[in-house]
């Protein structure tokens, strides 16, 4: 089968590798759409887990080709979509249900082989069937699995006031969940002014391209969409006295956020992180199935497994058509 191998940072390779053997309790999965995220790009540029090589990919569908044994709930066949944290479900987060920080955690896409291929082997309970939902949109499963968590642990009163930082597939997808939520107002920031324009086709009641024209110490809720250090060092500027700020977006490993100390304590702010998702696949499959969340035209250009470096580098580059990269291993 052909792969698409991250060998270090800054290479990528197309390479004919073996198609992998499922073996007890996995299954093989043809991948039919593989999103390209903004973790993959960190692992593409050397700032994120795992090692190298690595073939990336977490966010993807596809169908069922074959079943390891002990397998129950799937036949070849079957229409998928994967959640890539693997929890050991034994150590002791795990045990008090924090199997987003597993002590033997293990991801498809970063520390095992992941969806930038013709086939990859997942494991039976990362799994879930999306029935006729098209391919491309269950891909959103995961990133818009890990919006419901952050919302969860944002948990916002009715009626809130919410700025977003960034208006990227994730902060769209962050948009439409504080929408379902029920916030009264959401004001998106991004420098692009076509991500801008397109965040309030969305639900957006307005949106900007400059930080300075956003209202100061008026929102709720301020959420970082971008993973910017500057950008999220400004997050504070924004919030409300006794409001919240949720780091949302993906950081490089290694940078520093300078904040002033001062304006937490005196506007007594309460600041949250959110890594990956923790049980939220079902919920994000519901909403993609009852089309609360749209993510159609979130997809902005699809893509053969050869062009992968291709895709992450017209992220990277920022350009203004560029949203939800899509790569379609097998055509």
């Amino acid at each position: 089968m052909k792969a698409a191998v991250i060998l270090q940072p800054k290479r990528i390779e197309t390479q004919e590798v073996p198609v992998p053997e499922p073996v007890l309790g996995e299954l093989l999965v043809r991948v039919m759409a593989s999103g390209i995220c903004g973790t993959d790009v960190h692992i593409f540029q050397g700032e994120y887990l795992g090692s190298y090589p690595v073939i990336p990919g977490h966010e993807f569908a596809g169908v069922v080709e074959r079943v390891g044994s002990a397998v129950t709930r799937f036949t070849a066949g079957d229409r998928v979509a994967v959640e890539p944290n693997i929890p050991c479900d034994n150590c002791v987060n795990c045990l008090n249900n924090r199997h987003n920080f597993c002590l033997n955690w293990q991801a498809v896409g970063v520390t095992r082989p992941g969806g930038m291929a013709q086939y990859v082997s997942v494991p039976e309970k990362a799994i879930f069937d999306i029935g006729d939902l098209p391919f491309e949109q269950a891909e959103f499963m995961e990133p818009l699995s890990c919006v419901m968590h952050g919302l969860e642990r944002l948990d916002l009163a009715v009626a809130a006031k919410v700025a977003i930082l960034g208006a990227g597939p994730i902060g769209l997808l962050l948009l439409q969940g504080l929408r379902l939520n029920g916030a009264a107002e959401v004001v998106t920031v991004d420098k692009n002014p076509e991500r801008a324009a397109f965040a309030q086709t969305l639900g957006a009641d307005r949106s900007l391209t400059r930080l300075d024209d956003l209202e100061r110490d008026a929102y709720d809720a301020v959420v970082d969409a971008t993973g910017a250090v500057e950008v999220m060092s400004r997050t504070l500027d924004f919030a409300r006295p006794g409001g919240k700020i949720l780091l949302f977006g993906v950081p490089p490993t290694g940078q520093k956020m300078t904040v002033e100390a001062f304006p937490i304590f005196r506007k007594g702010l309460t600041i949250y992180s959110s890594f990956t998702s923790l049980r939220n696949s079902y919920q994000a499959l519901g909403l993609l199935k009852s089309r609360r969340v749209l993510v159609d035209t979130l997809i902005s250009h699809r893509l053969p497994l050869e062009e992968l470096q291709r895709g992450i580098e017209l992220i990277e580059k920022g350009r203004e058509e560029v949203r939800k990269v899509m790569i379609l291993p097998n055509g």
